[in-house]
């Protein structure tokens, strides 16, 4: 069974950090690009940043210098450094990779964790 495990959400005071982790785990062949996206509220899911093997890195424009994408491909874990956090930040956050297994290439997410920013 593959599947990503995330943690490291919760409350948090505006100007606060969080650091989100998610693990995979499984019979997996290789992960291309991991990455976080989010879902506040009555709004559309949207990418927040992203992570090539290669470690190229993209990120939405509203958290640029305040979130840093990395990854441990020993590990298979990527990691989401917020900080100076917004209470426009608030939202469900979805951990996803792109991987191969035995049954081919796919998208896989995980279960999503909530952070709250708020005083």
């Amino acid at each position: 069974q593959v599947q990503l495990v995330e943690s490291g959400g919760g409350l948090v005071q505006p100007g606060g950090t969080l650091r989100l982790s998610c693990a995979a785990s499984g019979n997996i062949f290789e992960i291309y690009a991991m990455g976080w996206y989010r879902q506040a509220p009555g709004k559309q899911r949207e990418l927040v940043a992203a992570i090539t093997g290669g470690a190229n890195t993209n990120y939405a424009d509203s958290v640029k210098g305040r979130f840093t994408i990395s990854r441990d491909n020993a590990k298979n874990t990527v990691y989401l450094q917020m900080n100076s956090l917004e209470p426009e930040d608030t939202a469900v956050y979805y951990c996803y990779a792109n991987l191969r297994t035995i049954q081919g290439k796919f998208n896989l997410w995980g279960q999503g964790t909530q952070v709250t920013v708020s005083s």
